[in-house]
């Protein structure tokens, strides 16, 4: 169970629309395909999903740190040897989406290789999540019409509304018309990206009271220190940290200086290993946690749910697993598949990732 090779292909798919948000927007995936391959001839996958505007990194620099500085580092190690693996690519700062990828693919192959899925390695609890969907910045109406297909189609009830624009009644307009269209058939949460000052997000929150909530998150700059406090302190609902907590380090001194009351997992930028931490942590503190969603193509959110099922906390609420539905295509040989509201983890060992050689072959940007 040596690694023997790893692969970084850059990719491109586009979206069915644009998704915008406050800190930018996406009309193409240009994601990277890792692979990890083994001696016994394993290959795990995994998925990294650049996003510039939040981590700094891009598609190019995944590649090029992934081969010319991770590969070297992980060549030779045993999949067993994970925490060695976590400390060497430790030693480099930043690039979180490319040591996730790599982080999940060697679990990919480990699950392989000992034919047992993923979910079971990392705790086994259940074998599904329920699936939040997230809604990008529109006009109300179009935002309104969006969920009733996506609640039509897959019988998805919680969604994520996108905030962060000026003024703020532009996006209270649109809560407050989700919540008049469904009443209480649906849960809605939002998410401002960073975008508000504390001072608007309290005019907002303010706006929205009464629209039932279950949570607010990122609403403005963690750097704001003082006014993040403020905010969270007069909230009567959690505020989840997001961007803003990607290591456990962020999470301890986000949750204790006051300025978030929960938390967002991401595998995509913290994988399996740190993931594990992340939840420990929060399971130990008693924070609310929501599996989130990077944009993620459908291996990402393969891999999103399958950490999701494997514990109680992770699994309690529904997970942001649904991006991949504005995509016009994906990798994988059989399409994941959403129903009754809800996305269950593949069968079998490892992620049960199976590509579509022709998609890879059409869609790399390599070749």
């Amino acid at each position: 169970m040596k690694i023997t090779r790893v692969e970084a292909i850059p990719f491109a798919i586009p979206y069915r629309k644009p998704l915008r948000f406050a800190s930018g927007e996406v009309h193409t995936a240009e994601h990277v395909l890792v692979r990890v391959h083994t001696d016994d001839g394993v290959v795990g996958v995994a998925e990294a999903p650049p996003r510039p505007f939040t981590y700094g990194e891009t598609q190019a620099g995944i590649v090029a740190v992934l081969e010319t500085v991770f590969a070297p580092q992980v060549v030779g190690l045993s999949l067993l040897e994970r925490e060695t693996v976590h400390a060497r690519l430790s030693r480099t700062v930043g690039n979180p989406a490319a040591k996730s990828a790599l982080d999940m693919a060697i679990w990919d192959a480990l699950g392989q290789s000992l034919d047992v899925s993923v979910t079971e390695l990392l705790g086994g609890y259940t074998d599904r999540m329920k699936v939040s969907h997230m809604l990008g910045f529109d006009e109300p109406a179009a935002m309104v019409a969006e969920a009733e297909r996506i609640r039509d189609s897959y019988g998805i009830t919680t969604f994520k509304v996108k905030v962060g624009r000026r003024p703020v009644s532009l996006d209270t307009a649109v809560v407050r018309a989700m919540r008049e269209r469904f009443g209480a058939e649906v849960d809605l949460y939002v998410d401002g990206n960073r975008g508000w000052t504390a001072a608007e997000s309290a005019r907002a929150m303010r706006e929205m009271a009464g629209l039932d909530l279950l949570f607010a998150e990122e609403l403005c700059p963690a750097d704001d220190v003082l006014g993040r406090r403020w905010l969270v302190s007069r909230l009567d609902i959690p505020f989840i940290a997001d961007e803003s907590a990607v290591t456990p380090a962020d999470v301890t001194r986000e949750i204790l200086g006051g300025s978030a009351t929960a938390i967002s997992i991401k595998t995509a930028r913290t994988g399996f290993t740190r993931s594990q931490r992340t939840h420990h942590l929060a399971e130990g503190l008693g924070l609310e946690v929501v599996m989130g969603n990077q944009i993620d193509g459908q291996i990402g959110s393969l891999c999103t749910v399958a950490f999701g099922s494997a514990y109680e906390l992770t699994s309690r609420r529904p997970g942001e697993l649904s991006n991949f539905l504005d995509m016009t295509d994906d990798l994988l040989a059989e399409p994941l598949r959403i129903a009754d509201g809800e996305l269950v983890i593949r069968p079998g060992a490892g992620l049960g990732a199976a590509l579509d050689p022709g998609k890879l072959r059409h869609y790399r940007q390599d070749r």
